[in-house]
């Protein structure tokens, strides 16, 4: 998922090194649009506010639904930016929280499993071949949203739902790559714990911990590396 914000809108004297109170500020800022995609499916959903005779609540509790019905939400830099803007519009709006869910946030892990020049989602999925963000005419585009101009809504929405597609491409890159994701084999036998397939996991060694070996495996579908729960019996680690 993915969502666009407006900027905050404002009074102020210059251009640099300004301290804005908050008696400064018209208005706050609040949420454009959204997209989402559930993981392996075509369907793109989408909703944005034309303009302020639209109820902002009406489009906010469409994806409260998805939340609410989501086991994991992944995201790019969510966990600082999307989760906390939406977290503040439900509870600006009096909506209750959602059920819990996981969070991937590819950030987090391009940021701590590699070192791009960038670790921005346009750097990244560039360097990989991946479909780039779309080109726009910049801030103005935002502007002319919150006026209310149709062109300018098409082509945000064109933006923002490409984000989505961008993140479910670099997701299923970054998958084997991504330390502590949630568990994907809760309710398959023998499947792969990051990726879910069932049948592709191969012995590949053994891991050995303080006290314990376990028997290691690759995934064949995915890359994503994994062990048994369960210590082969009588094992004792050999220490080199």
């Amino acid at each position: 998922m993915d969502i666009e914000t407006a900027p905050n809108k404002g009074y102020f004297w210059g251009l640099f090194d300004q301290n804005i109170s908050h008696d400064q500020v018209e208005e706050s800022s609040y949420i454009l649009c959204w997209s989402a995609q559930w993981y392996g499916e075509k369907q793109m959903i989408h909703q944005y506010v034309k303009d302020k005779a639209v109820p902002r609540r009406q489009m906010l509790l469409a994806i409260h639904k998805l939340l609410d019905d989501a086991d994991i939400v992944v995201h790019y830099n969510g966990t600082k930016f999307d989760i906390p803007v939406l977290n503040k519009e439900f509870f600006k709006h009096r909506i209750t929280p959602p059920s819990p869910y996981k969070e991937v946030d590819l950030y987090k892990a391009v940021k701590r499993r590699f070192r791009f020049e960038s670790n921005k989602m346009t750097a990244v999925a560039k360097q990989l071949g991946l479909a780039e963000k779309l080109n726009h005419e910049g801030f103005q585009m935002w502007v002319k949203c919150m006026e209310g101009q149709a062109e300018a809504w098409k082509k945000m929405s064109s933006y923002n739902k490409h984000d989505v597609v961008m993140l479910s491409e670099l997701y299923t890159l970054l998958v084997p790559w991504i330390p502590n994701h949630p568990k994907m084999n809760i309710d398959i036998v023998d499947g792969c714990p990051k990726c879910g397939v069932k049948d592709q996991l191969q012995a590949r060694g053994r891991q050995i911990t303080t006290t314990m070996t376990y028997r290691r495996y690759q995934c064949q579908a995915c890359g994503g590396w994994c062990r048994e729960r369960i210590a082969e019996q009588g094992s004792r680690p050999q220490y080199v």
